[in-house]
């Protein structure tokens, strides 16, 4: 009878000591949402919490987005060049028409991911091109991955044998986010738990089983989508598009380089106005780059020290 009742007392103690440490871990765990619309910058922010709160990207990983970055390349090249007619545009060089011509014929005949010399000259051609350089300049007016200048302007480095992607290199590759992935990483005794879901209009339906037990939801708007239409619908204004779906959410970052102040608060105005809880909500914005690792370093910094301080609050303790 009494070791009986002493195990059943062991039983519960072990049970109560399980239950209190399920209890801190929970209470340690935080789960944050990225959200925006598409291409405005939540995947570049996951890649850097990887640069920032793990190991980073191993050689082998970093060799892996030779391909993206490849294809991110002739996306960006083809997508001026059709810019070109659409926007009634003429090659500074008649030559260069030519090798207009020969790039969509290797577009349609190499396979995707790979950079053969022949194609790397074209696009080297065509990318000094003045009528090239005064499309590009216009690239509000169509679709161009914010990548292009980068890796057009480094195509010799990039097609160099050999070749390493650096983590900026990385960093500012492009896939569509298609479902949702997580990233799970530990900051300040706290254990994150970040997820990443597709931005483009038709991933939307997937994201509400998300929002259950969320500590926090980071919205991104890219300021450089002030004047661009969505990728999915050219007849919606993406900065529009994004106002829409702001409404709910509780912490944002602004993505783009700060350099116009003035232009940035005012964009940041346009979302902030639209909480109509303010005495119940609290929304923080951050202005930064996302391919700015020691930028994102310290604005992540400050919203983790948000969420502390709201957990202490919840704990009566602030």
């Amino acid at each position: 009878m009494g070791a009986g009742g002493s195990a059943e007392d062991k039983h519960s103690r072990e049970l109560e000591k399980k239950l209190k440490e399920d209890a801190d871990k929970d209470a340690r765990t935080v789960k944050l949402l990225l959200l925006g619309a598409g291409e405005s910058g939540k995947s570049t922010i996951v890649k850097q919490m990887k640069i920032i709160h793990k190991d980073g990207y191993s050689l082998e990983e970093c060799l892996e987005f030779i391909v993206i970055i490849y294809s991110n390349t002739m996306q960006s090249i083809l997508a001026i060049v059709r810019a070109m007619s659409t926007l009634n545009l003429s090659y500074g060089d008649a030559a260069a028409q030519d090798d207009a011509r020969k790039l969509m014929h290797l577009a349609d005949t190499i396979e995707e991911g790979t950079m053969p010399k022949e194609l790397s000259d074209i696009i080297l051609r065509l990318w000094k091109d003045s009528g090239i350089q005064a499309c590009f300049d216009r690239a509000s007016e169509y679709q161009l991955n914010d990548s292009a200048g980068y890796y057009l302007n480094d195509l010799e480095r990039l097609v160099k044998p050999g070749y390493v992607p650096t983590e900026q290199d990385v960093l500012r590759s492009r896939v569509k986010t298609t479902g949702i992935i997580e990233t799970q990483f530990s900051f300040k005794d706290l254990n994150f738990r970040m997820f990443d879901v597709g931005g483009q209009r038709s991933e939307r339906k997937k994201w509400i089983h998300c929002f259950e037990g969320v500590t926090c939801i980071i919205f991104i708007a890219a300021l450089s989508a002030y004047d661009m239409v969505l990728v999915e619908d050219d007849e919606v204004a993406s900065v529009s598009d994004m106002q829409n779906h702001a409404k709910n959410y509780n912490a944002m970052f602004l993505s783009g380089p700060n350099t116009f102040e003035d232009a940035g608060n005012y964009i940041k105005m346009q979302f902030l106005d639209l909480n109509l809880r303010r005495d119940i909500k609290e929304i923080y914005s951050h202005l930064t780059c996302a391919t700015d690792t020691e930028n994102v370093k310290f604005v992540f910094d400050a919203v983790t020290d948000i969420i502390i301080k709201e957990n202490l609050k919840d704990c009566g303790l602030f």
